[in-house]
């Protein structure tokens, strides 16, 4: 289910979203890159919903866990699978258990992160 399969990326780092977003593309993945959470939550809130969110847990100035909550806790979003990418391997269940639906350490390898997405299609 590519083609027509939206992820929106979130990551603070333009190195890290444009490795991600070239890797995607190459999936046939409608992409959407974000420097913060609170733009994609306003897009999410105006647009239509993404297949699944990739996105990092230390955003400038913002905690993705914070994020992750804040869609979990729409009625109209919660269904979207939402993915936490941190170097802070620690920080796993706490990322769990702020409503994430999965946890990718970094580094990674691009490869088992598109493996990851593709099981949430």
């Amino acid at each position: 289910m590519t083609g027509s399969a939206k992820i929106l990326v979130v990551d603070d780092s333009p190195a890290i979203l444009d490795s991600i977003e070239m890797m995607l593309d190459l999936e046939g993945y409608d992409i959407s890159k974000f420097y913060k959470g609170s733009e994609m939550l306003n897009t999410l809130n105006a647009d239509a919903k993404p297949n699944v969110i990739l996105m990092d847990m230390w955003l400038s100035g913002e905690d993705g866990r914070d994020i992750c909550r804040a869609i979990k806790d729409n009625e109209k979003l919660r269904d979207i699978p939402v993915l936490i990418m941190s170097a802070s391997r620690g920080l796993e269940q706490s990322a769990l258990d702020a409503g994430a639906d999965e946890f990718i350490a970094k580094p990674f390898d691009l490869e088992d992160m598109v493996e990851k997405i593709r099981s949430y299609m």
